[in-house]
């Protein structure tokens, strides 16, 4: 219930400045939360960024004045935060499919993005088994791409990245030098604010692989949060993750430490009913 009151006291702030340019600090510190945790946490519960949630709710308010007054296009576009009529009309154009100008015509039809609410639910349904574990720095080997978690872009990216892996032997390749057998699917770098990340799919590397082709990246010490899925690919692990956020967070004394996620995949049939494979959360204590 903490955690509901905390999350509650953030949107009610991002509402009650709207018109003003609002930093994530002080909205992450208004849900007692680092600035990562909350932003993670608001993409996972979502499946938007808070910064597209922001960003669609000014062009909701911002339609909406358009319809019922006669103040100035300019005006309007610099009261929710654009510098430009043209980058205004541009996301304006995007989100309701018409011009501002257009938003004034009698019986125009405009979209509208409602306020996001949480509401507390208690499932309890199955407990949720964890292990906490500390690993110390390792290295990987891998093929990596630039996602956009805007529109949820990702969701649809990284699966088809996955299968072009496949396709042209990258998979193949990454197997024949990884350490213990595992493929790693891996999302670092995250910029919320720029609603991107990067998204590896890599092996733990061994000392002379040769890796001239592929990226390698160094993982720090941390503690980690492992949770085992058990299911067909991909609507098991996908159901784990809902889980860690929407259940296992919230009733825990940890929140997200901003590092890497790992998605951990043992050889095997990834359609199989029988199929294990594990998800990794960076944590920390609060």
């Amino acid at each position: 219930m903490e955690w509901l009151l905390r999350m509650k006291d953030a949107l009610e702030l991002i509402e009650r400045n709207m018109e003003e340019q609002l930093g994530i600090e002080e909205i992450a510190k208004a849900a007692c939360s680092s600035p990562f945790h909350f932003q993670r946490m608001f993409h996972m519960l979502t499946g938007i960024t808070v910064a597209e949630y922001i960003r669609k709710r000014k062009l909701t308010l911002a339609a909406q004045e358009l319809a019922i007054s006669s103040t100035k296009v300019l005006d309007v576009a610099l009261k929710y935060g654009y510098d430009s009529p043209e980058s205004f009309s541009k996301a304006f154009r995007k989100a309701h499919g018409i011009t501002p100008s257009a938003a004034r015509e009698p019986g125009v039809k405009l979209k509208a993005f409602p306020r996001i609410s949480f509401h507390l639910s208690l499932k309890g349904d199955k407990e949720m088994d964890y292990t906490i574990i500390e690993k110390a720095s390792f290295s990987i080997i891998g093929k990596s791409i630039q996602v956009s978690t805007r529109d949820g872009e990702n969701l649809r990216r990284i699966p088809k990245f996955w299968q072009e892996c496949f396709e042209d032997g990258t998979i193949a390749k990454l197997s024949s030098i990884g350490m213990n057998g595992n493929l790693l699917g891996i999302c670092l770098d995250m910029e919320h604010d720029k609603e991107q990340f990067s998204y590896i799919i890599a092996v733990e590397g061994k000392a002379g692989a040769e890796a001239d082709e592929f990226t390698t990246r160094h993982i720090s010490d941390a503690t980690w949060a492992v949770f085992t899925s058990n299911g067909a690919l991909p609507g098991a692990i996908q159901k784990v993750w809902k889980k860690v956020f929407q259940e296992w967070f919230p009733s825990t004394g940890y929140e997200h430490a901003g590092g890497p996620e790992l998605e951990v995949y043992p050889a095997g049939d990834t359609t199989s009913e029988d199929y294990q494979c594990e998800v990794w959360v960076p944590i920390v204590k609060k």
